[in-house]
Protein backbone atom coordinates (compact mmCIF):
# COMPACT_ATOMS: atom_id res chain seq x y z
CA UNK A 1 0.00 0.00 0.00
CA UNK A 2 1.28 3.57 -0.70
CA UNK A 3 0.37 6.27 2.23
CA UNK A 4 0.20 9.62 1.62
CA UNK A 5 0.57 11.69 4.92
CA UNK A 6 -1.24 14.86 5.44
CA UNK A 7 0.71 17.74 6.60
CA UNK A 8 -0.32 17.23 10.09
CA UNK A 9 -0.25 13.29 10.37
CA UNK A 10 3.23 13.86 9.51
CA UNK A 11 4.15 16.30 11.91
CA UNK A 12 2.49 14.49 14.71
CA UNK A 13 4.85 11.55 13.60
CA UNK A 14 7.40 12.86 14.19
CA UNK A 15 6.62 15.11 17.18
CA UNK A 16 3.45 13.66 18.79
CA UNK A 17 3.20 10.36 17.74
CA UNK A 18 0.76 9.45 20.31
CA UNK A 19 -1.92 11.63 18.56
CA UNK A 20 -1.88 9.02 15.78
CA UNK A 21 -4.18 5.91 16.39
CA UNK A 22 -3.09 2.56 16.67
CA UNK A 23 -3.72 1.10 13.55
CA UNK A 24 -2.12 4.09 11.87
CA UNK A 25 0.98 3.80 13.48
CA UNK A 26 1.21 -0.03 12.68
CA UNK A 27 0.06 1.36 9.09
CA UNK A 28 3.21 3.71 8.87
CA UNK A 29 5.25 0.90 10.98
CA UNK A 30 5.11 -1.46 8.66
CA UNK A 31 7.57 -1.61 5.79
CA UNK A 32 5.85 -3.08 3.38
CA UNK A 33 3.84 -0.17 2.87
CA UNK A 34 5.72 3.12 0.95
CA UNK A 35 4.54 6.23 3.02
CA UNK A 36 4.80 10.01 1.26
CA UNK A 37 4.99 13.38 2.27
CA UNK A 38 4.00 15.84 -0.51
CA UNK A 39 6.49 19.13 -1.67
CA UNK A 40 3.09 20.55 -0.81
CA UNK A 41 3.47 19.60 2.65
CA UNK A 42 6.69 20.66 2.96
CA UNK A 43 5.97 23.89 1.42
CA UNK A 44 2.89 24.56 4.13
CA UNK A 45 5.31 23.84 6.71
CA UNK A 46 8.05 26.79 5.57
CA UNK A 47 5.48 28.84 4.85
CA UNK A 48 3.91 28.05 9.15
CA UNK A 49 6.81 28.17 10.51
CA UNK A 50 8.30 31.23 8.72
CA UNK A 51 5.03 32.37 9.78
CA UNK A 52 5.56 31.60 13.62
CA UNK A 53 2.04 29.40 13.63
CA UNK A 54 4.81 26.20 13.61
CA UNK A 55 7.29 25.61 15.73
CA UNK A 56 10.20 22.75 14.91
CA UNK A 57 13.35 21.80 16.66
CA UNK A 58 15.81 22.84 14.13
CA UNK A 59 14.69 25.05 10.77
CA UNK A 60 12.11 23.55 8.20
CA UNK A 61 15.33 22.61 5.96
CA UNK A 62 17.45 20.67 8.39
CA UNK A 63 14.59 19.31 10.40
CA UNK A 64 12.16 17.79 7.37
CA UNK A 65 15.29 16.70 5.36
CA UNK A 66 16.72 14.45 8.50
CA UNK A 67 13.27 13.18 9.38
CA UNK A 68 12.56 12.23 6.20
CA UNK A 69 16.01 10.35 5.86
CA UNK A 70 15.86 8.63 9.14
CA UNK A 71 12.30 7.42 8.79
CA UNK A 72 12.36 6.54 5.24
CA UNK A 73 9.35 9.06 4.39
CA UNK A 74 9.75 9.24 0.30
CA UNK A 75 8.86 13.24 -0.76
CA UNK A 76 6.06 12.86 -3.39
CA UNK A 77 6.79 15.54 -5.91
CA UNK A 78 4.11 17.78 -7.41
CA UNK A 79 2.77 16.86 -10.99
CA UNK A 80 1.19 17.88 -13.98
CA UNK A 81 -1.16 15.62 -13.77
CA UNK A 82 -1.87 15.98 -9.79
CA UNK A 83 -2.20 20.00 -10.91
CA UNK A 84 -4.80 18.92 -13.48
CA UNK A 85 -7.02 16.33 -11.46
CA UNK A 86 -7.67 19.83 -9.17
CA UNK A 87 -10.07 20.95 -11.97
CA UNK A 88 -12.15 17.99 -11.77
CA UNK A 89 -12.11 17.90 -7.72
CA UNK A 90 -15.31 18.60 -5.56
CA UNK A 91 -14.94 22.09 -3.39
CA UNK A 92 -15.82 20.34 -0.13
CA UNK A 93 -12.97 21.88 1.67
CA UNK A 94 -11.00 25.15 1.20
CA UNK A 95 -7.42 24.61 1.79
CA UNK A 96 -5.39 24.49 -1.40
CA UNK A 97 -2.75 22.65 0.39
CA UNK A 98 -5.38 19.96 1.27
CA UNK A 99 -6.97 20.13 -2.12
CA UNK A 100 -3.77 18.90 -3.56
CA UNK A 101 -3.24 16.05 -1.07
CA UNK A 102 -6.26 14.55 -2.22
CA UNK A 103 -5.49 15.39 -5.98
CA UNK A 104 -2.29 13.63 -5.51
CA UNK A 105 -3.92 10.45 -3.99
CA UNK A 106 -6.24 9.72 -6.13
CA UNK A 107 -4.31 9.86 -9.08
CA UNK A 108 -1.70 8.26 -7.77
CA UNK A 109 -3.83 5.73 -6.18
CA UNK A 110 -2.69 6.29 -2.81
CA UNK A 111 -4.24 6.25 0.75
CA UNK A 112 -4.50 9.70 2.14
CA UNK A 113 -3.44 9.58 5.87
CA UNK A 114 -5.56 12.49 7.83
CA UNK A 115 -7.64 13.17 10.77
CA UNK A 116 -9.35 16.21 8.38
CA UNK A 117 -12.71 14.80 8.39
CA UNK A 118 -13.64 17.46 5.34
CA UNK A 119 -10.75 15.28 3.74
CA UNK A 120 -12.71 12.26 4.61
CA UNK A 121 -15.51 13.63 2.79
CA UNK A 122 -13.62 13.03 -0.46
CA UNK A 123 -13.79 10.00 -2.67
CA UNK A 124 -10.55 8.95 -1.46
CA UNK A 125 -8.94 6.30 0.09
CA UNK A 126 -8.47 7.23 2.77
CA UNK A 127 -7.05 6.03 6.78
CA UNK A 128 -8.71 8.05 9.81
CA UNK A 129 -5.59 9.14 11.86
CA UNK A 130 -7.21 8.83 14.67
CA UNK A 131 -7.89 5.21 14.62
Amino acid sequence: MKLLLDTHCWLWAELEPKKLGPKTRALLGNLEHEAYLSVASVWEIVLKTAAEKLRLPSDPTTYVRSRLRRSGIRPLAISLDHVFALSVLPHIHRDPFDRLLIAQAQADGMTLVTADREILRYSVSAQDASR
